[in-house]
């Protein structure tokens, strides 16, 4: 049999006679199970992004807090994302209660439904055993487990676009074209909902989705370009809606966090937007840290072998071999097809297109991308690998039992450039679960054997199909045990990865007795250095989303104490009940100073409406002095807090904010770098803006109109640190 012949999907027949067999509904059921059990372990034991969970908190009391996706409970500025993965998480809070199960269990739900709904979109282009192996590589991704335990927005962007994948698939085998024009809207208002949730990642797939419909809906061109065009507005409007809101909202309003000018509309084109592709402020990513440059840093240097790189490639690159070889197989087919004059199968043809389309442009444009590149990001190509893997495998084994022709030898390929990708993978940390590459080797071994003598032999094949399967799925399988068991979430949330804490980047390690040492990631770590605070990994990036581990075991908060924002510190603890006692009614009780984190302890852990003076980082002119000076005049703000974070002055209560070394960034018990006074620091680009002239005038300001509270007066140590300043500054701003 040629390659022509085995390199599509079965019939819609073969799907609906699989679909009878009784154990494939178990199968479903039984990954969907497992998927629920990776991404819910432990989930009581931490906030997750405890920026986010800040953020729920205050969203939870009022309309207004709720609609914006405020951080604080005044309503001064919001998240630097829109707010709709935190309104699925504020309606958990309000049923369940503020906790940590009912943060985190809307992406235990999310994940586990975006694996269902993969299931049944490829299974109605590639049969049901292709959409059981699509679904189970899904859910064994590392970097999927990582994020989907996390409260952070992939996991419902993640959910969002597989739905509209799903709808996607219905328009193009709907009968009536009234049907499939509305599949096709509801396709394109998902892809709006996703915008909402991160804006324009979420529309990386359009091109892929408007290429699909052309070429596979079968009507004529003038009802597709039509369809086309009501998806197009249908996207605008679900897009744009909530950011024409905020804009005509009548002031006063929250400030939009991570924007120039406060308005939705700057931080979608500039640094949460555009910026992340092309860089510039606040996105150059090439701060210190290993394979600098553009996008180093977090997820290294920009480039074609970024995913081959000690950051990502443990993350999701897996299986991209293989994906590699069944896309090149399939491209060959269809070259073979053509010459050969068979006739155009659009259905098959769309099916490649749409998940072989996924995932080679958002390879690239993640690839490629010059900003901020968080390694989570990478989560948004696990559904398809799946697909792609999945269908792949199938077509590769309908090749294997194939009489005649060459295309037998796809399978045991695609079983050795898995196998030699994982041991190349394992092996760049050979004291970290090394033995799962032996094991792989194994089942490679044994799979190739059965593989070389099974073809005439029935049973043997079924044995060597088996054996392929555990040989390519082993090590990532570890890496998720490893990454949902750890309890780690690097950068106290902000930063999910799976693997060792060394080399591959912050968070992963695995149960006790799987991992190996935590040794610090060069460039990156904050583990150990002064003004961590914390025993446990801290890591830093260039957008100076950064906190301190809790040591092994645990997820971390952002700042605080020992526990991060799972507890206060004991000089936390006393300067909130002097505050607490000595405010008063005063709207503003506390504002702190240097980013969003420096106050997300305080709102987590007690009912004081704190504000976190600059947004995220500090650096937003929200509350602007202008603003100060009103709640001054009016008797609503009582005290300030200086050294909260990113150049808020020296460290965050009980801790230091020493400076680390240069490449390394400052390092705070707030949770950031120091990035205004480290040059070299990963945070430094942000931090040196216009943002950082505005943090500087606000702490003028409190420096000129209040009065500083001496630390002996709420319980606070006196001692310097070595840069001759002490940890906190309290200014007491009601006279």
């Amino acid at each position: 049999m040629t390659t022509t012949a085995v390199l599509g999907a079965p019939t819609a027949g073969a799907a609906d006679a699989a679909h009878r067999s009784r154990w494939q509904p178990a199968a479903l059921a039984a990954i969907c199970l497992l998927a629920g059990a990776l991404y819910a372990w432990g989930i009581g034991d931490s906030w997750g992004n405890s920026y986010y969970s800040a953020a729920v908190k205050s969203m939870s009391q009022s309309f207004e807090n709720f609609f914006f996706g405020s951080f604080d409970p005044v309503g001064v500025v919001t998240v630097d994302k829109p707010p709709m993965a935190l309104w699925v998480q504020v309606i958990s809070v309000l049923l369940l209660g503020y906790n940590k199960v009912a943060m985190l269990l809307p992406q235990v739900l999310a994940g586990v439904a975006a694996v269902f709904l993969l299931h049944r979109t490829v299974r109605r282009w590639a049969g049901e055993h292709a959409a059981l192996l699509a679904a189970l590589v899904m859910a064994l991704t590392p970097i999927t487990v990582a994020i989907n335990q996390d409260n952070n927005p992939d996991t419902l962007l993640v959910l969002l676009v597989v739905a509209a994948a799903y709808a996607l698939t219905r328009a193009l085998s709907a009968e009536r074209a009234s049907r499939a024009s509305w599949w096709l809207a509801a396709s394109a208002a998902l892809i709006g909902c996703g915008f909402l949730t991160k804006m324009l990642q979420a529309w990386m797939v359009l091109p892929v989705f408007i290429a699909v419909y052309l070429v596979g809906r079968e009507t004529s061109w003038t009802r597709r370009i039509a369809d086309l065009a009501i998806a197009a507005a249908t996207v605008l409007v679900s897009s744009f809606w909530w950011v024409a809101a905020t804009m005509l909202w009548p002031d006063p309003k929250p400030y939009i966090g991570g924007s120039e000018d406060g308005s939705a509309l700057d931080l979608i084109l500039g640094y949460n937007g555009f910026g992340r592709i092309l860089g510039g402020e606040g996105n150059g990513g090439g701060g210190g840290g290993p394979g600098g440059g553009p996008g180093g840093g977090f997820s290294g240097e920009a480039g074609i072998l970024r995913f081959a790189n000690e950051k990502l490639a443990g993350q999701i690159s897996w299986l991209m071999p293989l994906c590699a070889l069944v896309l090149i197989a399939v491209v060959v087919g269809a070259v073979l097809r053509r010459r050969a004059g068979e006739p155009f199968d659009r259905k098959r043809a769309a099916g490649w297109l749409l998940w072989g389309g996924w995932l080679v442009l958002i390879w690239f444009m993640f690839s490629f991308a010059q900003g901020t590149m968080h390694p989570y990001y990478t989560t948004m190509l696990a559904p398809a690998i799946g697909a792609v893997a999945g269908a792949g495998i199938v077509a590769a084994w309908r090749a294997y039992r194939a009489p005649q022709g060459k295309t037998w030898l796809l399978l045991p390929v695609g079983v050795l450039l898995t196998v030699v990708w994982a041991v190349v993978l394992v092996h760049r940390d050979p004291e970290w679960n090394v033995w799962a590459a032996y094991l792989a080797i194994g089942f490679g071994v044994l799979a190739l054997a059965a593989l070389l003598l099974g073809r005439s032999r029935a049973a043997l094949g079924k044995v060597a199909l088996t054996l392929s399967l555990a040989a390519a799925l082993v090590v990532p399988s570890v890496w998720s045990v490893a990454a949902a068991a750890s309890g780690e979430s690097g950068m106290g949330g902000a930063n999910p990865m799976a693997g060792p804490s060394s080399g591959m980047g912050p968070g992963g390690g695995g149960p006790p007795g799987m991992s190996g040492p935590g040794q610090a990631d060069p460039g990156q770590s904050g583990s150990g250095q002064p003004g961590s605070g914390q025993p446990g990994s801290g890591r830093q990036g260039q957008d100076g989303k950064q906190g301190g581990g809790d040591g092994p075991g645990r997820r971390g908060g952002m700042s605080g104490g020992p526990g991060g924002e799972e507890s206060l510190s004991a000089e936390q603890k006393s300067l909130l009940a002097y505050v607490s006692g000595n405010a008063g009614d005063r709207e503003v009780p506390l504002a702190v100073e240097g980013g969003s984190h420096g106050a997300a302890s305080y709102l987590i852990n007690s009912e004081l409406p704190a504000v976190g003076m600059g947004g995220f980082m500090g650096s937003d002119d929200a509350p602007s002095v202008q603003q100060l000076t009103e709640w001054k005049s009016t008797g609503q703000l009582g005290f300030v807090q200086l050294g909260g974070g990113p150049g808020g002055g020296p460290g965050g209560p009980g801790g230091s904010g020493k400076q680390g070394p240069p490449g390394q960034g400052g390092h705070s018990q707030g949770g950031h770098s120091q990035g205004a006074s480290d040059q070299n620091g990963p945070g430094a680009q942000r931090s040196q803006g216009p943002g950082g002239e505005k943090r500087t005038e606000r702490q003028q300001w409190v420096q000129q109109n209040c009065t500083e509270v001496p630390p002996a007066t709420y319980g606070a140590t006196t001692e310097s640190d070595e840069m001759g300043s002490n940890s906190t500054q309290l200014y007491d701003c009601r006279s």
